[in-house]
């Protein structure tokens, strides 16, 4: 069955409410590869929305599952638990940024992880207060939601949402929005909102994800953690984008002087498989009682076994600085677009977390439609990429970490020609 027959079928069975993003349908995929059901062949920048770092059906996460399938495949872990939960536990925490021993919890979505981990920080706190930050995004279920700083297309028409949440300024240089002016911020939502004693958490994304990969600066991080230290906050590092080696660490908090208290982490973790985690400093974790947390799919037993290859593979490939070596050459393409491209506006990059934003030249308003002709070019050449950031007007890049030399430098190619033609 072909393309357009898939579309129709899907516009027949599905809700709107699901968006669809590309109009051709997965037929089969390796690494960085996909090819449609049309047999299209299409380089693939977005793995999953950042869950493939180690690409697609890499040959050691195949082997794992594949192994797992032939023991088990479920026994709900809080009734009858196996051993490789209880090893992966100990491998993130042997990871893990965080002062002191650590303990780790699986879930399956990057939602549910954060969901945990602000149980955790209410149940270690005793308090009800979470601040986050304008342009970040934790999820698409209610709390989620109520942390998320991006309207559309994420909230409308779906509140009221949960309660004592409050949102700052995340510093952005390139919108005008200083590290003083963010922490001031804070200071104002102490004043005006809530009081300090009675905040539970502050949580963020390192690098922002859908905010348009904003990258927190160093002395913001110091602040928060001299804010939270002052006032008994739990400082939560929301790492479910920025994980397992994309920043050119195998965590971004890494890239910092301070850490966290409490972490969530998922995509990359189980490469394709459904799992999420949330880890962080051991009496914190283990603030709730038993029972109070788990699920009936965490840590699933084949997840787990992809995440234990996940864990290899990144060692063993060295994928970490992979990541920054990918990164460099792709940010020298985009800086060197810049001449021929008056639409340019910004370029970010941490390791192989790497954004471009794209303004109109002549009123330097942010152009998502210039974002969109970008990725329509791209993908005319067969090169999929992702736009991000609250205005629409950013591309993100999001490729395989194991990507081939010889595709990754056609990418390139492909990319130059999109922003210059």
């Amino acid at each position: 069955m072909n393309n357009n027959e898939l579309n129709q079928r899907r516009l027949q069975a599905t809700p709107r409410g699901i968006g669809v993003m590309c109009g051709f349908y997965a037929e089969k995929a390796e690494n960085a590869t996909l090819w449609d059901t049309d047999g299209n062949e299409v380089i693939d920048f977005a793995a999953g929305i950042a869950v493939l770092n180690t690409g697609h059906r890499h040959p050691k996460v195949v082997a794992a599952v594949e192994k797992q399938l032939q023991a088990f495949t479920h026994t709900a872990y809080q009734i009858v638990p196996y051993e490789s939960y209880v090893s992966l536990a100990e491998r993130i925490n042997a990871l893990v940024p965080v002062n002191g021993p650590a303990k780790t919890a699986f879930f399956t979505t990057g939602a549910e992880a954060v969901e945990n981990a602000v149980k955790i920080a209410r149940a270690w706190t005793k308090r009800p207060g979470l601040i986050t930050f304008g342009g970040a995004f934790h999820g698409r279920t209610f709390m989620t939601m109520a942390l998320t700083g991006k309207v559309a297309p994420y909230k409308i028409g779906f509140g009221p949402f949960p309660g004592s949440v409050f949102h700052g300024l995340y510093p952005n240089a390139a919108h005008g929005v200083s590290t003083a002016d963010a922490l001031k911020s804070l200071d104002r939502i102490f004043k005006y909102d809530i009081a300090a004693d009675q905040v539970a958490a502050i949580i963020l994304e390192p690098v922002q994800g859908e905010g348009g990969f904003n990258v927190a600066p160093e002395d913001f991080m110091v602040g928060l953690r001299k804010l939270c230290d002052t006032h008994g906050i739990l400082l939560i590092a929301d790492e479910v984008q920025t994980g397992f080696a994309r920043t050119g660490k195998v965590f971004a908090m890494e890239h910092y002087s301070v850490k966290p208290d409490l972490m969530t982490m998922a995509k990359s973790l189980a490469g394709g498989m459904p799992l999420s985690a949330v880890a962080g400093r051991a009496e914190v974790m283990d603030a709730p009682a038993p029972g109070g947390l788990g699920g009936t799919y965490a840590g699933n037993p084949l997840a787990v076994a992809s995440a234990h290859a996940v864990l290899d593979v990144i060692a063993e490939e060295d994928l970490c600085a992979r990541a920054g070596k990918l990164g460099h050459h792709l940010v020298e393409v985009l800086n060197n677009a810049k001449a021929d491209c008056p639409y340019i506006a910004d370029v970010r990059a941490q390791g192989s977390m790497v954004a471009v934003e794209f303004n109109d030249p002549q009123s330097g308003q942010p152009s998502p439609e210039f974002t969109k002709q970008v990725q329509e070019k791209a993908l005319k050449e067969g090169l999929l990429l992702l736009s991000c950031g609250v205005y629409g007007n950013v591309i993100r890049f999001l490729y395989p970490l194991t990507i081939p030399e010889t595709q990754f430098r056609k990418a390139l190619d492909i990319i130059s020609r999109s922003l210059t033609r």
